[in-house]
């Protein structure tokens, strides 16, 4: 065999693998966006703990194919192939921090996010997710698979507009304690962004504005909530945070 065909051959294997990761990446983001919207119906549901329960069923899932890509990366420069799977995985930090909002009210770090992202597989197949060594350890049958700091924060930034979905979701079904909870939290991922501002990379800094319009809907609509709140009956109270949000978005087109 020639140079020229054993470096056609090793290029046609890293697009096919190329190939591949992309179509891991597709099903990561569309079984994450579906996790995502199994959790909204947590502000109607009666009971909490079986949407919660059914969404750790789907996040498991997700992992599944997520274990996939770090079996494909195994012996490769992850950098080389992470614009192929990134938007799966902003999708997936956006999911398992959402779900981690609504049990905590706070936000999971990194670092909490890649521990649920080390698989290891015994002898009989069975899959586990145990605490291991940073790289893929063949003998143990060990995979990892690390988000970066630039997915975790473009996932975060996603999460604020979900966030603001289930103030508006909370406020129809009369709860009005949440949209404050949620604007308090929002202002303070809005401040940890600021930090950052033009220094990071480009995808954030874009999704700073993005950041800043969730959390002025939410203010204003809980500025609403705080002053007329009491005078409005529960059932008309969405029809007025709808009404600020709107509002807010025309002054915007106008600006």
């Amino acid at each position: 065999m020639s140079n020229k065909e054993a470096f056609q051959q090793e290029l046609d294997a890293r697009h096919d693998k190329y190939e591949r990761l992309v179509k891991l990446s597709r099903d990561i983001t569309v079984e994450s966006k579906r996790t995502i919207f199994l959790l909204h119906r947590i502000t109607s549901a009666p009971d909490m703990e079986d949407i919660l329960t059914e969404s750790e069923i789907k996040l498991d899932g997700v992992r599944q194919k997520i274990f996939q890509v770090a079996q494909e990366l195994s012996g490769e420069d992850m950098h080389q192939f992470h614009r192929a799977i990134t938007t799966g995985l902003q999708e997936y930090v956006e999911a398992v921090s959402f779900q981690h909002f609504i049990k905590t009210r706070s936000l999971i770090s990194m670092d909490e996010i890649n521990k649920q992202l080390i698989f290891t597989t015994e002898d009989n197949g069975k899959e586990n997710k145990t605490p291991s060594s940073d790289a893929q350890d063949k003998q143990f049958g060990t995979w990892r698979l690390r988000v970066t700091p630039v997915d975790y924060l473009l996932g975060v930034a996603d999460l604020t507009g979900e966030l603001m979905r289930m103030c508006i979701n909370s406020v129809g079904n009369g709860d009005i304690d949440t949209p404050f909870e949620v604007s308090q939290f929002l202002r303070q991922v809005y401040d940890g962004f600021s930090f950052i501002g033009n220094t990071g990379p480009y995808e954030v800094s874009k999704k700073l504005y993005t950041l800043k319009q969730s959390l002025a809907k939410v203010e204003n609509a809980c500025y609403a909530l705080k002053v007329r709140g009491s005078e409005i009956p529960k059932h008309m109270l969405a029809d007025v945070f709808s009404v600020k949000t709107e509002m807010i978005d025309q002054e915007e087109g106008i600006s």
